[in-house]
This record gives C-alpha cells, structure tokens and sequence, in this order.
C-alpha cells in the first residue's frame, strides 16, 4: 500500500485492513507453510525482559488452549531484569517455561542468540526500546521468525521507511507479525468502528483524545562512572527520543491510533504547541505538555492534549462526535474500554444508543489469540506497516510541538533526521550512545523556533 493510496482509498477500505492482515491470500498460499499447526509446539523467545516483554510473554503462553507454547529463550542488556523476569514467568507459567541458564543471554547481540534457539515458524517478542525494533525486525525475518513487537515500532523518518519495506519482506515470507496496538484487538472498539462505519453516529466531525498525569520520564544528568552512557540511557529510554520517541511517542500512540481507526485514515499534517515547565535539575528531553491539532485530509480536525505535570486535573479518555451523535472510545484506561453510542454530543445516559457488555475481552490477551490462530493456521496477518503508520503519525505530532511550525506526514516521512543511525553496529554496553551529554550532564532539548528543522 502506498502512502497515496492509503489516504485517498474509502474509509471502508482502511478499516477492513486496519483490523489484520496486510498479506494477501493468494501470496500466502504460493509459499509453502512453516507455520505449526494446532498439535504442534510453539517456541517462543523474548527479547526485552522489562515489565512490557513480560507481560507480553505471559499473554503469549497464555493461548496454550489454541496448543503448546513454550517460552524457550531470553536476551536483555540488563542481568536483573532478565533474572527477574525469568523468575515472574516461571511463578505463573512453570511448565510453560523452559530457560535454562544456557539459553539467557546478555548484551547487544543477545537478541541473535535467543532468536537462533528458534526454528522457522516460532515467535520472537521484540520489547526492548523500539530503537532497536528494525535491527530486531530485520534479523527475525532473516530467520524465517514469526514475530510480536511492541509499540512504537519507529520513532523518526528514516526508520519508518526501513519498517515499510521490512513489512514487505516480512509477506514475501509469509511470516505472521503482531504489533503491540492491543486495543485494535478490543472486541469492543471493533464493534464500535464498525457502528461508526454504518453510521451510528453520523459522519465524524470531530475527536478528541486526553493523555494527563503526573509527572512521567524525567530524569537527572548523567554521571559518568556509575554505568555506561549508553546503558544509562536505556535503562531511562522514555527519557531520550532517540530511544522511544519520547515520553509522548510511547504513551500516546494507542488514542492516536484508535481515534484513526475510527475516522478510517491517518493524518495528513499536525499543528501543535507544548513545554516545559518546573524543571529542577531534570536532563530528559520530554516536554510536560503538548496539544496537538491533528488534521484528516478531508478537514476534519482530532485534538489532542497530553500533560505530564503534578497537581493538575487529570484524564484518560477518548471521544469521536458525529452529525448525529457522539461516542466514547476509551474511558479511564486503554481497558476495560466501555465503549458506548449517544444521541447528541453531551453524553447523557438518557441518550445512550448502545454500550458493550462488561465485562469484555482482555484485549491484550485477545491479540495474541489473534496472532497464533492465525500462525497455527497459517492464515495472512501483518500488522508491521500499519504500527509503523501509526508511530509515524503519533511522531508528527511530537515534531510539530517540537519545532513549533505545522508538519506534514510526507514531511516527517521524508525527513533525514535519523536519531540513532548504525544501531546494527553496536557491540560492548561501553560502546558509544547515540546522543552524548554535555559537560553539565544535560541533554539537548527541543526548542520550538529556535531550532525549527530538527527536534534537539
């Protein structure tokens, strides 16, 4: 799919394919399958042992209903995240987990060593940092490796591009790939857009979506002696963009991409506004708050605000208003979601039209049934471009704030700032960070109209 066909195809046609596969049929049936069926073991092996890639392989063992999956393989930069998960998964999956110390390994190319103890047709998770979702990615295809990423899978330009053509590698393999967007998984949004498709509401005029909370990512100058520089970065990914996007990249791409699944298309540009405010001594590159006037090619605006400050009134929540009525996509929290219909635009109850059954679906465990039903029976399932779509448009909105001048998806798209460059490259944890402090142990940050090409 080009960038132009996917802004100009219906909103029917983005939400057929928002909900799966980006493989075709036919492709997938000219390859000869290695996938395992329902009686045979799925491997498994996670890369990433933070609270995310343990949670990730949880889910995944979970769906041993749909047949045998064993957790095979472990890799991290960080010995006690790794000993730590190694010891949580085993506490809730014992006869699923089969790690012996052989076969955990630490350093930057521990990813390799776990994802060789795989054969074709097994599932590699990629949960470290997305930095390095593309080095991951590229390896894993390498090895005929079907694979679940978390999100963001891209957080600049140039790694976007490298995502789009790995995706397409990734189908002429015929491999299954699942992106951490869980709520694209939500039994109860799925519903949803499909109301919203058939006009429930009207035609969308408007969304809104809110991310605020206390203060998130900060972090002190770095001091040289404790750990390498590199490894002090990791370990506060949220706190440098070459590293997550940001804190606003890695918290705010689930609404920004729900809301786009509602209206059926991506952005086309972004106008937004943002700060930082009550700094301290902090060293992160984050601002406290940004607001975002998305724009769809059809006019229709999205705004989103984030804010990341104590004290101040917070909110979670996500909203679309049509011509004819409102709805509510999330409610306090990506689940339980609680999506509802309304007459009107001031959510009564007396206007209610419909609301999900509770309790529904854990959607982070409704992706990974997904996943596997469709590696066990071998079905078409590629959610790699449309993750790196999403992180690309959740990226426009972080740039604009950033720059402080309008940014259109091409122009992000095609930007040559490239964060972390030769990630691939990388061999000792004393190796060279990407982004250096200064004599001050302080970092660069963004500076909207003084520095207006690049974000830092």
């Amino acid at each position: 799919m080009t960038h132009e066909a996917n802004h100009g195809g219906s909103r029917r046609d983005f939400l057929k394919g928002a909900g799966g596969a980006a493989a075709s049929a036919l492709a997938a049936a000219a390859i000869p399958p290695v996938h395992p069926s329902g009686g045979e073991t799925l491997q498994v092996a996670l890369i990433g042992c933070g609270g995310r890639g343990t949670g990730a392989a949880g889910d995944a063992l979970a769906t041993s209903k749909q047949g045998p999956i064993v957790l095979t393989a472990m890799a991290d930069v960080f010995e006690h995240k790794l000993k730590r998960s190694v010891k949580s998964l085993k506490e809730s999956h014992k006869a699923q987990v089969d790690v012996p110390p052989e076969r955990q390994f630490l350093g930057f190319d521990a990813y390799k060593k776990a994802m060789d103890c795989l054969k074709k047709g097994d599932i590699a998770i990629l949960a470290t940092p997305p930095a390095f979702r593309w080095v991951m990615f590229s390896y894993a295809i390498e090895k005929g490796l079907n694979v679940f990423m978390e999100k963001p899978v891209t957080v600049d330009g140039p790694t976007t591009k490298r995502m789009f053509k790995l995706a397409e590698e990734a189908d002429k393999k015929n491999l299954k790939v699942g992106v951490g967007l869980m709520v694209r998984h939500c039994r109860g949004r799925m519903q949803l857009a499909e109301r919203i498709r058939n006009g429930e509401i009207g035609d969308l005029i408007l969304l809104r979506g809110y991310r605020m909370g206390g203060p998130a990512a900060q972090c002190g100058p770095y001091k040289p002696g404790s750990q390498s520089e590199i490894l002090y970065q990791i370990s506060r990914f949220h706190s440098f963009l070459w590293a997550s996007g940001g804190v606003f990249s890695d918290f705010n791409i689930h609404q920004i991409d729900e809301l786009s699944w509602m209206k059926g298309s991506w952005p086309v540009k972004a106008h937004a506004t943002g700060g930082r405010h009550y700094r301290g001594d902090t060293a992160d590159q984050n601002f406290d708050n940004y607001t975002v006037e998305y724009t769809y090619a059809d006019g229709t605006k999205f705004y989103f605000a984030a804010r990341y400050m104590a004290n101040c009134e917070g909110e979670f929540a996500s909203y679309v208003h049509g011509t004819k009525g409102c709805a509510v996509v999330s409610t306090h929290a990506h689940t339980p979601g609680k999506v509802r219909t309304y007459k009107g635009h001031t959510f009564d109850q007396k206007d209610l039209i419909w609301a999900f059954p509770q309790p529904e679906p854990n959607p982070y465990r409704m992706e990974w049934v997904d996943l596997v039903e469709a590696i066990r029976k071998n079905k078409p399932y590629n959610e790699a471009r449309r993750g790196a779509e999403a992180s690309l448009v959740t990226s426009m909105g972080r740039m604009a704030a950033h720059v402080g001048k309008t940014v259109t998806y091409d122009e992000i798209l095609n930007h040559d700032h490239e964060f972390a460059p030769d990630l691939d490259k990388l061999t000792t944890l004393d190796s060279p960070a990407p982004l250096r402090a200064g004599p001050d142990g302080k970092y660069p940050f963004p500076m909207p109209g003084q520095k207006k090409n690049r974000e830092y």
